[in-house]
């Protein structure tokens, strides 16, 4: 069996029903079935606008973010799917202080629950930098199904990789 990098810390039955799928042609087609609708947020303002609303709904009280954009280079050079960063720069006698997220291109055509769970991976690790049990309990406040959608966004990355082949 080929390692399934997406899934590498699933048990082994859940890797090996995921290889059975991709030998039957099928896993795409479940996923299509499963998460049929697009989203309309093709543009970098268009994104800035549908995080901003998602983090104004659920983290007021977060620290404001200087740019959000979608980074075609952002899986093939960070190995991440979405960042979260802090840059600080002097002005005059000033520290400012802005907040960044990029999401991997890829998103952009990804089904719309498949984005919405990356935004709120990244938004809550504006209030929780570590992967700890609070960052997951702040996910799933906002986004109730996100441990369905982070494993099924997995395996959309699998899908696609194996289509790529």
């Amino acid at each position: 069996m080929n390692v399934l990098k997406y899934l590498a810390g699933y048990p082994a039955h859940v890797q090996a029903r995921v290889h059975e799928l991709i030998a039957q042609g099928r896993l795409g087609a479940m996923l299509a079935e499963k998460y049929d609708q697009p989203h309309a947020v093709r543009s970098d303002g268009q994104l800035y606008d549908y995080v901003q609303a998602l983090k104004d709904r659920h983290l007021k009280k977060s620290v404001p973010l200087g740019k959000v954009i979608y980074d075609a280079r952002l899986q093939v050079v960070k190995h991440a799917l979405g960042t979260h960063t802090t840059i600080s720069r002097v002005q005059g006698d000033r520290l400012k202080t802005s907040r960044e997220i990029r999401i991997a291109g890829v998103f952009r055509d990804a089904p719309a629950e498949f984005l919405r769970m990356i935004v709120v991976h990244e938004l809550a690790h504006l209030k929780e930098a570590e992967h700890n049990k609070a960052f997951y309990q702040l996910c799933t406040h906002i986004e109730p199904d996100y441990h369905q959608l982070e494993f099924d966004m997995r395996l959309y990355l699998t899908h696609l990789e194996t289509e790529a082949r």
